[in-house]
C-alpha cells in the first residue's frame, strides 16, 4: 500500500493538488497594497532607531570585589531610566561588561552618563566604571547608509545569480519576491515598533537569503516540469511545480520558525526583535515565492523551445554514455 502522509509530521500530505495560480491576482493586488502601506509607514510614523543608528554612549563596567556581574540587573537599572535601546554583553570573564545606551535628546552626556552609573550602583552594586565613549549621530548615520547598502547589494547579488542560473524572467520573479519581503519586513518592524539596529540588518539579510533559496527550489523545479511537459500550460506547470515542493517548503519553514520561537523566549531582550523580524520574514518570504516570483514568470512566460532544446540535449548525453 502506497503511503499517502509523512510517517511523522501526519498534518502534512506528501502529494497537493492546490491551484495557486488561480488567486495570483488577488494575492499580487494584496501584496501591493501591503507594499505601499509598509513604505508610508517607514516614513511616517517611521522606525524606531537603536544605538547603532540614532547614536548613544557606551562604557565598560566592572565589578569591584570580581563577583559575577548579573547583566540582567544591570539591563533592568538602565531600562527602568527611559534611556531607550539598552545593551549589555559580557566581556572576557563574568566580572566585566559593556553597555551601551541612548542620550535622550536635549540632555547633556554627562548627566545622563552619571544618572546610569548611580542606578546600577543602587541595583547592583559597587561597580568600576572605565572607557566611556559616545557614538555622534554622523557615524550612526554612516552606519544607517551602510546597512542599506548591503541590504540592495544582496538584493543584486541575488538577481545576478539567478539571471545566471536561469533566464532573465526567472531573475526578475526572484528580485521582485526578494524586494516585497524586505519591504513587508520593514513595516512590520514599524508595525510592532521594533528597534531597529544592526540586529535587524542581519534578520533581514537572512530573510533574504532564506527566500532566495526557496525560490529557488520552486524555480529548479519549474524548469525541470518545463523540460519535461512541453505542452502543459504554463500556468498548469507552475501549480504542479509549487505543489510538488509544498511539503518540504512547509516542514523547512516550521522547523526554523520553532527554533526561532524558541530564541524568541529565552534569547532575552537582544534577541527578541532579531527572532521577531526572521520568523515573520520566513513566513513572508515563503509566501512570495508562490505568489509574487512564479506569478510574473506566469506574466512575462518563458520560451519553452529552448527548454525542449536543453532536455534533448540532456537525453543524448546520457545515451553517448559507455
Amino acid at each position: 500500500m502506497a503511503m499517502t502522509w509523512w510517517p511523522l509530521i501526519k498534518i502534512v500530505p506528501i502529494k497537493t493538488n492546490l491551484k495557486f495560480v488561480r488567486f495570483a491576482k488577488f494575492f499580487g493586488a494584496l501584496s501591493a497594497v501591503l507594499c505601499v502601506a509598509s513604505i508610508i509607514s517607514v516614513v511616517y510614523p517611521g522606525m524606531v532607531l537603536g544605538i547603532d543608528f540614532r547614536g548613544g554612549a557606551a562604557m565598560e563596567l566592572t565589578t569591584s570585589d570580581g563577583r559575577p556581574l548579573d547583566l540582567e540587573e544591570v539591563r533592568t537599572a538602565v531600562d527602568g531610566l527611559g534611556m531607550g535601546d539598552v545593551g549589555v554583553q559580557g566581556i572576557d570573564d563574568d566580572s566585566s561588561a559593556i553597555l551601551r545606551f541612548q542620550i535622550p535628546d536635549g540632555q547633556a552626556q554627562s548627566e545622563v552618563v552619571q544618572q546610569v552609573q548611580q542606578a546600577i550602583t543602587a541595583d547592583v552594586g559597587a561597580v568600576t566604571y572605565s572607557g566611556v565613549s559616545v557614538v555622534g549621530s554622523k557615524v550612526s548615520g554612516e552606519l544607517f547608509t551602510s546597512g542599506l547598502l548591503a541590504l540592495g547589494a544582496a538584493i543584486v547579488l541575488m538577481f545576478a545569480y539567478i539571471w545566471f542560473r536561469f533566464e532573465p524572467q526567472f531573475g526578475f520573479g526572484a528580485v521582485a519576491g526578494l524586494v516585497h519581503d524586505v519591504i513587508l519586513v520593514f513595516g512590520l518592524i514599524v508595525l510592532f515598533r521594533l528597534e531597529f539596529n544592526l540586529n535587524m540588518v542581519a534578520a533581514i539579510l537572512t530573510v533574504i537569503g532564506y527566500s532566495m533559496n526557496d525560490t529557488v527550489v520552486v524555480f529548479d523545479r519549474l524548469r525541470e516540469n518545463l523540460r519535461k511537459y512541453k505542452t502543459m500550460p504554463l500556468r498548469d506547470v507552475i501549480d504542479l511545480s509549487i505543489n510538488e515542493t509544498l511539503s518540504r517548503t512547509i516542514i523547512t519553514g516550521v522547523t526554523a520558525i520553532m527554533v526561532l520561537a524558541a530564541l524568541a523566549v529565552f534569547g532575552g531582550v537582544a534577541l527578541f526583535g532579531f527572532s521577531i523580524a526572521l520568523m515573520a520574514g520566513i513566513i513572508i518570504g515563503t509566501y512570495s515565492s508562490v505568489y509574487v516570483a512564479a506569478p510574473i514568470i506566469l506574466l512575462w512566460g518563458v520560451k519553452r523551445g529552448e527548454f525542449a532544446e536543453e532536455a534533448k540535449a540532456i537525453k543524448l548525453g546520457m545515451a553517448s554514455r559507455p
